[in-house]
């Protein structure tokens, strides 16, 4: 079994740790060889590129793919991919992300690929794009829907979305969630040094956020509602995990508001550093309005962490309301403020919270499950595309 997957971009984010443990996980399974083609990886989110250094010939990276809309470059993506799948006649191509999960897929038509995949780790279209972005996205993603054999959801809820707008068929979906290495953070303790090293006094509680400091994240909430949390909590600490084109506005807002002795930020850090970040944190809060499921939330259940979540794309299938935390609608800032103080206030039930999010994370986000999951959805795949030969 060959399969190549094509992602946009590797900067550190959860579809590109998903796709990296995918290829790292499959290479182990008897008879199968993978590779990985990416576009150049720049900006401030830094890169997991590094992560192939001891395996180069797994990665190939591919200059024209781009992030942006770029026809010239496109046209040259698309051309170099096709070729790239002819010269290695892989079984299955495997695509990630909006770019190369276009580009990639018709590509891999014009190769004539056996087995078509596309991983949906979060909408490209939907209510917080224009109206134009969101046609154009829109319709790319139902022309690139004709030459896909099958669709792998991050959660139930990104297969909604998706039949919603009219791409795919019901049958053409399996849910797989994104899974990791549970171990980091089923051990991750309050570590009184890293505590320290943040700033952090063991009686602070601390309130956790991880991502990257862009649109729709959600830290514009999380400082509304700060005024009132640390009148409530004189000792609450805000720790703030991530880059991004957005952190010195953010950073001089909360100091234009008294508020800079409150909010701690990391700045970005290597993915193995997040387990003894979250957990140093009390609670862990997700904004986001528009993440198939971001990793953040199952990371901190593991770490056995209650969380606020707003209740978009796949958060609820994380965030169970009164068993893992509390989910919100979004931009509800009365409502966040309430759930992170009752958390604050009653540790029985951070506690309650935080067993039941270590079981829910054994159960779904093991990478072992995942990586079983779509080695058995491939496997599949091989024996519907014998049997048409024959």
């Amino acid at each position: 079994m060959h399969v190549i997957h094509v992602i946009t971009r590797l900067i550190v984010g959860g579809a590109q740790e998903n796709t990296i443990a995918s290829v790292f996980g499959l290479r182990e399974k008897p008879q199968v060889r993978v590779h990985l083609i990416s576009g150049p990886t720049t900006g401030p989110e830094g890169s997991l590129e590094p992560r192939f250094q001891q395996n180069p010939e797994l990665l190939t990276v591919l200059p024209n793919l781009i992030r942006s809309v770029h026809p010239w470059k496109d046209a040259l993506a698309l051309a170099q991919l096709a070729r790239f799948f002819r010269q290695h006649s892989p079984d299955i191509v495997h695509t990630h992300s909006g770019k190369a999960g276009v580009l990639g897929r018709l590509a891999a038509r014009r190769a004539k690929v056996p087995s078509i995949l596309h991983t949906i780790h979060g909408p490209s279209f939907g209510p917080f794009v224009g109206l134009v972005p969101n046609l154009l996205f829109r319709g790319a993603e139902r022309y690139a829907a004709r030459c896909t054999t099958h669709f792998v959801s991050v959660a139930e809820a990104m297969t909604r979305q998706y039949l919603a707008a009219g791409i795919g068929r019901p049958g053409q979906f399996s849910c797989i969630y994104s899974g990791f290495d549970l171990e980091p953070f089923l051990s991750a303790r309050n570590d009184p040094a890293l505590r320290a090293k943040w700033g952090l006094a063991q009686t602070d509680f601390v309130v956790g956020k991880i991502a990257r400091f862009f649109k729709l994240k959600g830290h514009e909430d999380l400082l509304e509602s700060a005024p009132r949390l640390i009148t409530k909590f004189p000792q609450m600490k805000f720790l703030l995990v991530g880059d991004g084109l957005l952190l010195s506005r953010f950073k001089e807002k909360a100091r234009a508001r008294g508020l800079a002795e409150h909010f701690v930020f990391t700045g970005l850090v290597p993915p193995a550093e997040i387990p003894g970040l979250i957990g140093i944190m009390d609670a862990v809060v997700h904004l986001s309005r528009r993440e198939g499921l971001a990793r953040a939330l199952p990371q901190a259940l593991a770490a056995g962490r209650p969380v606020v979540a707003y209740d978009c794309d796949g958060a609820r299938e994380v965030c169970l309301p009164e068993e893992t935390g509390f989910l919100i609608p979004p931009g509800d800032v009365a409502d966040l403020t309430a759930s992170i103080l009752a958390l604050a206030g009653r540790s029985d039930l951070r506690q309650r919270f935080g067993e039941r999010g270590q079981e829910l994370a054994r159960e779904r986000f093991a990478v072992e499950k995942m990586i079983e999951k779509l080695y058995a959805l491939y496997q599949k795949l091989l024996t519907i595309n014998s049997g048409k030969a024959r």
